[in-house]
């Protein structure tokens, strides 16, 4: 989300000459226990808040009240690969899973090469680089592993990467960055990030799917809500095991979490007039045009307006 977040507040910032906005892209881990400990006013976050954190206090808002989250930001999550003599690769989620899981270590690896007829894959090691840092971007991607491939990926999300193998980078640029300068290297962040790296095609039903905004978009008409929730909180679990070869499910939603009710007043216009802008025609356009992201329907959009309005 950060292109998009740069993006938004130049753009805000230009009509809200006296509103100074400061972004900080630690991470979305990193994001929410800030805004959980109050030290910023709200947070976004590739993954929406667990159960166990909507149980704690939030030291920005009214003692008892609870955060909302509206989503803000829908995109996929690209599998980059460096790996010379080859522009074009398909992957499964079988496959995947037993890359990050250090059990598929050569890319001419017959797995691999099962998935890619014609393709002359070399004899090189694979390195398999992730996430450093507590990341929305790792809990979207270990879920998608988790429900597509589950005798592969027998761990559950999480933000934290559970395994030791491969390489660790600290944020999206530091995937990126480690992608690019190795060999034979494999990675995940998203796609407005992929650069000039190649970009893999994922297994969906029975064909193979490229990361587009219009795919990330389908999965997410796809899914639904998650159960449970306050009404000022749109959190969607995402339908990962889909067969529509118009979605494509490694998909990340990435949602800006606030107060429903600021325990300091002077927050809530400010907060109102920026995640306000973000949902809106014009804020989603902006992030469509600067990030490549697809904008949310009609539905979501109303939806979140109506939560942003009442924020007090």
């Amino acid at each position: 989300m950060g292109s998009a977040q740069k993006a938004w507040i130049a753009s805000f910032q230009t009509d809200n000459p006296n509103v100074n906005i400061t972004y900080d892209p630690a991470g979305s881990g990193a994001g929410r226990t800030q805004f959980m400990e109050g030290g910023v006013a709200f947070a976004g976050s590739d993954s929406y808040l667990k159960d166990d954190e909507l149980a704690k206090t939030f030291a920005a808002c009214v003692a008892d009240t609870k955060p909302f989250e509206v989503p803000a930001y829908i995109s996929p999550i690209a599998v980059v690969f460096n790996v010379e003599g080859v522009s074009k690769l398909n992957l499964d989620a079988s496959v995947i899973a037993k890359i990050y899981a250090g059990k598929i270590t050569n890319w001419n690896d017959a797995a691999i090469a099962a998935l890619n007829a014609g393709v002359t894959l070399p004899n090189l090691a694979i390195t398999a680089v992730h996430r450093s840092d507590d990341s929305g971007t790792t809990k979207n991607f270990t879920d998608y592993l988790n429900k597509v491939a589950p005798s592969d990926w027998t761990n559950k999300a999480d933000g934290v990467f559970p395994f030791k193998t491969g390489e660790g980078a600290q944020g999206t640029s530091g995937v990126i960055t480690a992608v690019k300068n190795g060999k034979g290297t494999i990675g995940y962040a998203d796609l407005s990030k992929a650069g000039d790296l190649g970009v893999a095609s994922i297994k969906v039903g029975s064909e193979f799917v490229a990361p587009t905004a219009a795919g990330a978009a389908q999965a997410l008409s796809l899914s639904k809500a998650v159960a449970g929730r306050d009404a000022a909180d749109m959190a969607y679990d995402i339908d990962r095991t889909t067969t529509d070869a118009s979605a494509y499910p490694l998909v990340l939603v990435s949602y800006i979490i606030g107060c429903q009710q600021y325990a300091d007043p002077k927050w809530a216009p400010l907060v109102k007039g920026y995640v306000g802008y973000i949902i809106s025609d014009a804020g989603q356009a902006e992030a469509a045009k600067s990030a490549g992201s697809a904008p949310l329907t009609a539905a979501m959009a109303k939806q979140a307006a109506d939560i942003v309005a009442a924020i007090k």
